[in-house]
């Protein structure tokens, strides 16, 4: 606590502060809400929405609304919300972050403000971390809501359109992050407005907030399709990897070497600097690959793609660890989340390093994805016009929610005080010496019957704790991403008497444990954790477990001076002090300059996590304005808006960049190459043979342009009547083919930025900004892509042809000049539209469609 702090108060006790006199007002209703009937209590929505329409405010029902709530708990669950509870109900309801320590009842919280909010019809969202956790708080807490009148869903990863449909359109939907975000990105590739699911996204409150808003914020959302390219590269780079040695320096050159221009002595084929996760090749590593692979300069631009895949090869096998950073199952790499210790289904390393670890592993390498739609969790999550969130630890990234969410972190006070009791950590030379230590405190708890929660970062560190408990006769339970299906069920038996119970980082999360009778008597529950983690908040949360609710219960981390955090971040200084010293083996220390080098370790590594989300913001922030633009137009030719205008537009813009990439008034008209603009324009525009007029010569390009617009538009007129005509609806063909159009130029251009972005970083050696020449080329790729558009669209529209009548239930198709345009179902059931025989053929060849794919025809 600073000093401003201890003479005015924290930011947190001012808020609460300014809002207790509401809960003075909630908990004074209580007794008349109690004289209520169930169906006077139920009517009270009907009573609020009226009040709603009448022209008063959310802030105006709150008081009720909650005393509402409060009391429908009460007759449906026989809980009843503490006046702590209350105040973060408000917290939630103002779009801020409450931070509730573990068992204070967050899931309870979340009822007030999803009540009140869900009051306007709008749809309100709880958001969860993982499916368990959707499903039981929806049927659990739905209670409340559904006694009241509310309709509530949740949503699963085997529920098709309809089913979704349905769940979003309740007044509350129980929901995880990932199913959220991917139904967004889903929702912006439909063809039909009919298959949306998501209504506007109105208001979030999201359970374990630093969870889903930070750990999981490094990680794009991605819907990908298969890329044509081999994966043989995969696996020849691994073969090579498996036969480099490894150098003893890490590349690292220290500041008095770069004073004196030393340079890092290279031993070995590569280096690998594991504090900012780079292999870097040596001179003898570069001669190593040039022999395998056959070729004299490893360097040479052509060689791009095998100097991105040997690094990824030497990446995967030096600093990707089965066990910690994936698992295999069933022939297949799943990615385990290093903060919370789940497995992450359906999400694959980018840029080719998942397809590398395949190679490492000896299962089947899948194609290299190309990206067909992206979002981070940042740009998605600030698109609700409200949104809240709860957790136990937060107030260590306060900054990254205010900068990146513009949400503040209010702490809000235990119902009753922690009595758990935090030991100092104990810290042993070798990480041997350590483990031992952890098995006899486990031995000697167990003995007396208190049950014992023991946490460890990896899957690897689990398993290897667990056969030395064995070896002791200790019964215990694993839990770790490979048995994550039970994990609820395990970690609820966690407090019972005598209970070992080994968990990676955070298993478990969103269930609490409850002490069996008589633990408290032992102590209550004991929290060993055998390594700090990088960030504080997830050593924070693993106190968290014990103590809630005044029970009694104790923590104490164990640690060594081969842990990662010591090794890569605890500098030489410790191991001097611990030599200094002369502690005997075996034996532990505690000395406060290394449990404050620890905190500094932690700090340094939290700061560098949040420069990766926010470089990652960053550059995401770049494609956000440019999905915001596309994804808006998409929608209006979803929402079924006339685009005869939008149509017309393209047209004239097509035949002024074409023109005007040809002709210029600054170049003598007889230079002008009228035989390119026939080619170029005629190929887009049936036009006849274009000829400049006398009057094109004396008024110059303008008056071309003019000119040879009003003539294209004439043919787009003459064109709409074939259809007319033929009864069909142009405006629906213009729409199919708009949509078509726009996704196929979308996708590329994600792919395209994805290639730019890998690429950008080398601006940085010719003193460039990355950044900001990214800024500039990818607005100079959305210039070009938007023509693109225009042309393709302008090319597909004039080229659309009527066929006779086809049989009367045969699906028609819009057939354009282009592969991937080949064929979009339309819903008429009497004509079909056809490329000309006299127009290009749609395979690209250049030549006629009646001397290539439609001869014979």
């Amino acid at each position: 606590m600073g000093l401003f702090d201890k003479i005015f108060g924290s930011h947190s006790d001012k808020e609460i502060k300014r809002i207790s006199n509401k809960v003075d007002q909630i908990e004074k209703l209580e007794p008349k809400m109690e004289k209520l009937t169930d169906d006077e209590l139920r009517h009270k929505t009907v009573e609020f929405r009226q009040r709603l329409e009448d022209g008063e405010t959310l802030d105006d029902l709150l008081v009720e609304a909650f005393a509402t709530v409060r009391e429908a708990a009460k007759r449906t669950l026989n809980m009843r919300h503490y006046r702590v509870q209350l105040i973060g109900g408000i917290i939630l309801h103002q779009g801020r972050i409450a931070e509730m320590k573990t068992g204070e009842g967050k899931t309870l919280v979340s009822t007030l403000p999803a009540y009140l909010n869900a009051l306007e019809g709008k749809g309100v969202h709880i958001v969860t971390v993982n499916e368990y956790l959707a499903k039981r708080d929806a049927e659990w807490m739905g209670q409340i809501h559904t006694f009241l009148g509310l309709s509530v869903g949740v949503i699963t990863n085997d529920m098709d359109t309809a089913q979704r449909q349905e769940m979003y359109g309740c007044d509350i939907t129980y929901v995880t992050n990932n199913e959220l975000g991917f139904d967004y990105l889903r929702d912006n590739m439909v063809n039909e407005k009919e298959m949306l699911v998501q209504r506007d996204l109105n208001y979030a409150i999201v359970d374990e907030v630093d969870s889903v808003l930070i750990d999981e914020a490094r990680t794009p959302l991605i819907i990908s399709g298969q890329s044509g390219k081999s994966t043989d590269l995969y696996r020849m780079c691994d073969m090579l990897a498996r036969q480099m040695e490894r150098g003893t320096s890490d590349g690292e050159i220290s500041k008095i070497d770069a004073i004196m221009n030393e340079v890092a002595e290279e031993d070995g084929d590569f280096l690998v600097n594991e504090k900012d996760k780079h292999v870097m090749l040596t001179a003898q590593g570069v001669a190593k690959v040039e022999k395998f692979f056959n070729i004299d300069n490893f360097a040479d631009p052509e060689h791009l793609a095998l100097q991105h895949n040997i690094i990824l090869a030497l990446r995967a096998h030096n600093l990707m660890f089965k066990d910690k950073d994936y698992v295999v199952k069933d022939n297949e790499v799943l990615i385990v989340d290093e903060f919370t210790g789940r497995i992450m289904p359906g999400r694959r390393y980018s840029d080719g390093l998942h397809q590398a670890i395949e190679a490492k592993e000896h299962v089947k390498v899948n194609r290299e994805s190309k990206t067909l739609a992206t979002i981070t969790f940042q740009n998605f999550f600030n698109k609700y016009k409200k949104k809240a969130g709860m957790t136990g630890t937060a107030l260590t990234e306060e900054e990254e929610f205010r900068e990146i969410y513009g949400m503040d972190v209010i702490v809000i006070p235990t119902n009753m005080p922690v009595i758990r009791i935090d030991h100092n950590d104990s810290i042993y030379k070798t990480r041997a010496e350590k483990l031992k230590a952890v098995v006899d405190d486990i031995e000697r708890s167990h003995e007396k019957g208190q049950p014992v929660l023991v946490g460890t970062i990896t899957i690897e560190a689990s398993e290897e704790l667990s056969l030395m408990l064995k070896r002791r006769g200790i019964p215990h339970n694993v839990l770790n991403a490979k048995f994550h299906e039970q994990e609820a069920e395990i970690i609820s038996h966690a407090g019972e008497m005598g209970a070992v119970t080994i968990a990676t980082n955070m298993a478990g999360r969103g269930t609490d444990i409850k002490l069996a009778d008589g633990v408290a008597e032992v102590g209550g529950l004991k929290i060993i954790g055998t390594e700090r983690h990088e960030a504080r908040r997830i050593d924070n949360q693993l106190r968290g477990r014990s103590g809630r609710q005044g029970d009694p219960g104790e923590s104490k981390f164990y640690l060594s001076l081969e842990d990662d955090l010591m090794r890569l971040f605890g500098s030489e200084r410790m191991i001097g002090i611990y030599n200094a010293l002369g502690i005997p083996e075996g034996e532990e220390i505690q000395h406060k300059t290394i449990t404050s080098t620890i905190e500094k370790a932690q700090k340094k590594i939290e700061n560098n996590n949040f420069s990766i989300r926010k470089n990652l913001l960053d550059y995401d922030q770049v494609n956000n304005e440019q999905r915001e633009i596309i994804y808006e137009e998409r929608r209006r030719v979803l929402d079924g808006e006339d685009m005869q205008e939008v149509v017309r537009n393209m047209i004239s813009d097509t035949v002024a960049n074409e023109v005007q990439s040809v002709c210029n008034d600054d170049v003598p008209i007889e230079e002008w190459n009228m035989k390119e603009l026939n080619q170029t324009l005629g190929r887009i525009i049936p036009f006849d043979t274009i000829e400049l007029t006398q009057e094109d010569e004396e008024k110059g390009v303008q008056h071309l342009v003019s000119r040879l617009q009003d003539t294209a538009l004439e043919l787009y007129s003459e064109k709409q009547k074939e259809f007319i005509d033929e009864d069909m609806d142009m405006r629906e063909i213009e729409r199919i083919i708009l949509l078509n159009v726009i996704d196929r130029k979308w996708m590329d251009h994600i792919d395209d930025m994805d290639q730019l972005r890998e690429g950008i970083g080398l601006q940085a050696y010719g003193n460039r900004d990355p950044l900001v020449e990214y800024r500039f080329a990818a607005f100079d790729m959305f210039e070009a892509m938007t023509k693109s558009i225009q042309e393709d669209t302008t090319n597909a529209l004039f080229h659309v042809r009527v066929e006779k009548q086809v049989e009367k239930d045969e699906t028609p198709e819009i057939t354009g000049t282009n592969k991937d345009e080949a064929v979009q179902k339309g819903p008429y059931r009497r004509k079909k539209a056809k490329i000309g025989r006299n127009d290009p053929c749609p395979c690209g060849s250049g030549k006629k469609y009646k001397h290539c794919c439609g001869r014979g025809k």
